[in-house]
């Protein structure tokens, strides 16, 4: 059956008056109410095992009431049980489709962002940045180097403690390989889009660059809580939406959160290494999306 025709005879069957002033929180109680129907069903299956025969019997109609009241819901604040469903679909996928397969769909990420530019004005399409570390005024620093020659400038960790932020290239270079997108990476490499200079201005320009820098801090803090994301498959869905509110006017909005979790845990894979062995190699390749770490 389609959701919308569900949804038009389940509205039939609704006994609440239309203007009695419950036929909101009467529904969205039903929810609740039912959603504890279904935990005492499974209740029972733990408590009984075998013996309780008709469990999934007990188990579909728990699912059926509750597919009552989301549509009776849904009804009440005249959405479209057809689209709620296509949308969340569409959610999921955004999500977790980057786990299903080993290559994300080439309409969403990539460097297509470059497709139109000259080759001088493109992130190439696979580099290495060399990483040491220096000693200089008392203090430790992250030099980056690509092809023997320095791009940026020496990095502290501009923090009172020995954290590795000074190592924080990492995170742009995961954004730029896994997202096809880093203005902080495009100015390192000297490939901005000048031809077009509104591009310039908006993509590759002082505030998309801030942006950038403010997400790398942000998913660094959360890091710190987790770890380092050391064994962490998974990030917390508010921080992407966050990550992705923050862009959302950038050419990066195409990108959806399981791109950005692929960015950043690759990202913080290559860090932690990076940290713990004062510097090597960082491998980018746009073609297939990845960084990968090389030790000096």
């Amino acid at each position: 059956m389609e959701f919308r025709r569900y949804q038009e005879q389940a509205l039939k069957s609704d006994r609440i008056p239309t203007n009695s002033g419950n036929e909101i929180i009467v529904p969205l109680l039903g929810l609740v109410g039912e959603a504890g129907s279904l935990l005492t069903e499974y209740k029972k299956y733990l408590r009984d095992g075998d013996a309780h025969k008709l469990f999934k019997e007990g188990i579909a109609e728990e699912l059926g009431d509750l597919l009552w009241y989301v549509a009776n819901v849904a009804s009440k604040f005249d959405l479209d049980l057809g689209e709620i469903a296509e949308c969340n679909l569409q959610k999921c996928h955004d999500r977790w489709g980057w786990r299903d397969s080993e290559h994300t769909d080439i309409n969403a990420i990539g460097y297509i962002f470059d497709r139109d530019f000259p080759k001088d004005e493109c992130l190439p399409s696979q580099f290495s940045v060399e990483i040491t570390e220096v000693s200089h005024d008392n203090s430790v620093k992250m030099q980056a180097f690509v092809n023997e020659k320095q791009i940026g400038n020496n990095l502290t960790d501009n923090s009172y403690a020995n954290d590795g932020y000074r190592f924080h290239d990492v995170f742009h270079l995961a954004y730029a390989g896994v997202l096809g997108w880093s203005p902080v990476t495009r100015q390192l490499l000297g490939c901005k889009r000048k031809s077009n200079p509104k591009v310039d201005e908006v993509e590759d320009g002082g505030r998309a660059k801030a942006i950038e820098e403010g997400i790398s801090a942000l998913v660094f803090s959360y890091a710190k809580d987790h770890n380092y994301l050391e064994g962490i498959a998974a990030l917390d869905y508010q921080l992407l939406k966050t990550i992705k509110n923050m862009t959302s006017h950038l050419e990066v909005d195409r990108c959806s959160l399981g791109d950005w979790e692929k960015a950043i845990l690759m990202g913080y894979d290559v860090w932690r290494q990076v940290e713990k062995n004062r510097g090597g190699a960082v491998i980018v390749d746009l073609d297939i999306r990845s960084i990968t770490y090389q030790p000096q």
